[in-house]
């Protein structure tokens, strides 16, 4: 990407919220609601944990020709009903076109892998969390396949910490045999998924102090602008009853579309402001001037009032936000047949979406008949991504989604040779996020590896190899845009040398995890020293430093930092951040700048 005269910014790639689609909000659990008053954690600004995400490599579509589904219904009805309830989100593609209508149809890739999947929108989280417990208290009954509820849900990844720690607090008094757990990824958002603000945000990234955001709280794209934050060493203010000049302040919104609404209307109130987290006394009227939201969101703030520009979006946070899919332990131990077949079926629809305009178009008509809204012609064009101009002549990206094949599916969930578990770090990353600023609403998550369960992909990569169509492709050279954020790494080194201390595996692991999100993304690594020692030799320890760094990413994990992604760049004594005078200073100054970059 790359940034034209203001006006003309052309929007940036750069990543647990629980909802994305439709309206994905939480009504339910406690977590997602508005704070009561004289409840919320923090009076003012704090400071925001740097999130580094995953760099994820895309497959390619196989091209493989794949039979459009019937459009009628009822394809495989003498098989059991499998129920599931989703977003209306545009990262589902392939599982739309998997099923064909509302329930699996003739021709359709589930019937043919023999899943009589029966699938319904609910853009309600707290409804969502009610069908498994409901499902999970039939099962634990007696009923081999429940009547009630849904035998799967799909929500961001990103959110589900919080959503699953809810979830399994509520179903322990059935047992841990009844564990929700996440078996399988259907797509990612790219780029619809977005924090939008003025345009001298995206320019100068502390222009945003004393700003307010409307968006669903500790929701998927409230992560997004937290990540952001915390990147470029800002405030985030999670207290909604109070204004913080030094933090953006947030308004919670029902769901999205209410976000964009907030703006878009220009929706105002009264504050008391804080500052250094003490009431002042004084009271400001202050009204919204950025959202999170996702499309259509995005698309009416665009259509209907404009002047705010994409600040970062899931196109760079390519690895953050993964649409999987949870079920129930006891229930998908007892039924490996179908869960492997709705796998399948699923990354087969991801495939044939990825490889046919034709399949795709199939798939968005799909959509819009089961999300109620739209056309099929939209859901398509949006799932591609359009830049277009907004209602002030400004040129805006919009919308951008991706479907999973088993490629892409493997690659997610860490079964790729020289690959992170992405699911997994963006699962901790943000879950651990909402703990720190809201440690009294939510006190802590699940281990990603009591609620991941990768058996079943394991058994599709033992039994159906064949089918996974390509390996991950690698963009590289890619010309770096504009600047996303800069943060400083004290990463530990031995005296006056290029080798880490003893102490420094936790930092580097750190720095790894927060680049995994931030996939599309270049990253630069600045070294520096102190100006202890001659300035010519400084400057060559600095680069053996950073030099040092890229070679740790990219040996570990290949796959995701891969070669030309990590660039290196010498400074030396040059830019000291504080002088040079004492120890502490010294110390300071010793570091490493990681710079993330949009790519032209």
């Amino acid at each position: 990407m790359r940034i034209k005269p203001v006006g003309k910014i052309v929007i940036i790639l750069l990543a647990f919220g629980i909802a994305i689609a439709g309206y994905r909000m939480w009504k339910g659990p406690d977590a997602f609601k508005s704070l009561a008053p004289g409840s919320t954690e923090s009076q003012g600004g704090v400071n925001v944990s740097q999130i580094t995400l995953p760099t994820i490599n895309d497959s390619s579509g196989s091209g493989k020709v794949v039979s459009m589904p019937d459009s009628g219904s009822g394809g495989c009805t003498e098989k059991p009903e499998v129920r599931m309830l989703g977003y209306a989100w545009n990262a589902q593609m392939g599982l739309m076109f998997a099923v064909g209508g509302p329930q699996a149809t003739m021709g359709s890739l589930m019937c043919e892998n023999g899943v009589n999947m029966k699938w319904a929108r609910q853009d309600d989280n707290g409804k969502l969390t009610d069908a498994l417990v409901a499902f999970a208290t039939e099962l634990s009954q007696g009923n081999a396949n429940p009547e009630k509820g849904a035998h799967f849900v799909a929500i961001m990844g990103d959110g589900s910490a919080t959503f699953l720690k809810g979830l399994n607090d509520a179903l322990k008094k059935l047992g841990p045999d009844y564990r929700a757990k996440v078996v399988g990824s259907i797509g990612y958002s790219r780029g619809e998924d977005k924090f939008m603000g003025p345009a001298t945000w995206k320019l100068e990234p502390s222009a945003s102090r004393g700003g307010l955001c409307a968006g669903v709280i500790r929701d998927g794209d409230w992560n997004i602008a937290q990540k952001w934050l915390g990147d470029n060493g800002l405030k985030t203010n999670p207290n909604e009853k109070t204004w913080d000049p030094d933090a953006l302040n947030w308004v919670n919104a029902d769901d999205y579309l209410d976000a964009a609404k907030k703006y878009i209307t220009g929706y105002s109130e009264d504050r008391a402001v804080v500052k250094n987290g003490k009431k002042t006394g004084e009271t400001k009227h202050v009204t919204v001037n950025a959202c999170v939201t996702w499309t259509p969101g995005d698309v009416n703030v665009a259509q209907q009032k404009g002047g705010l520009v994409p600040i970062v979006s899931t196109k760079d946070y390519a690895s953050q936000m993964p649409c999987v899919i949870i079920g129930i332990d006891k229930w998908m131990k007892g039924h490996r047949e179908i869960v492997d077949g709705m796998l399948l079926a699923t990354a087969e629809g991801g495939d044939a979406v990825k490889s046919s305009d034709s399949a795709l178009n199939k798939a968005a008509e799909v959509s819009a008949k089961l999300y109620g809204e739209k056309d099929g012609s939209y859901w398509a064009k949006y799932y591609k991504g359009a830049e277009e101009q907004d209602k002030t002549g400004v040129p805006i990206s919009l919308g951008g989604s991706m479907a999973s094949n088993l490629s892409d599916s493997f690659v997610s969930f860490g079964m790729a040779e020289g690959g992170a578990n992405l699911f997994g770090a963006t699962y901790s990353l943000f879950g651990n996020l909402v703990v720190e600023q809201y440690p009294n609403l939510v006190p802590s998550i699940d281990k990603v590896e009591d609620i991941q369960d990768k058996s079943y992909y394991m058994d599709l990569k033992n039994k159906h190899v064949t089918t996974v169509a390509a390996q991950p492709t690698v963009k590289q050279g890619a010309a770096p845009g504009i600047q996303l954020s800069k943060k400083i790494w004290h990463i530990p080194f031995d005296t006056g040398k290029a080798s880490f201390s003893g102490a420094a595996q936790h930092d580097l692991e750190r720095l790894r995890q927060d680049l995994l999100v931030a996939s599309n993304t270049e990253v630069e690594l600045d070294g520096h020293t102190d100006n202890v020692g001659n300035p010519s030799a400084n400057m060559n320890l600095s680069e053996a430093r950073a030099f040092a760094v890229q070679n740790w990413l990219e040996k570990a994990f290949p796959l995701n930092f891969p070669k030309g992604r990590v660039k290196v760049v010498a400074k030396g004594q040059t830019e000291p951040l504080v002088p040079n005078t004492t120890a502490e200073g010294r110390a300071q100054n010793r570091r490493v700048e990681v710079i993330i970059q949009s790519v032209k």
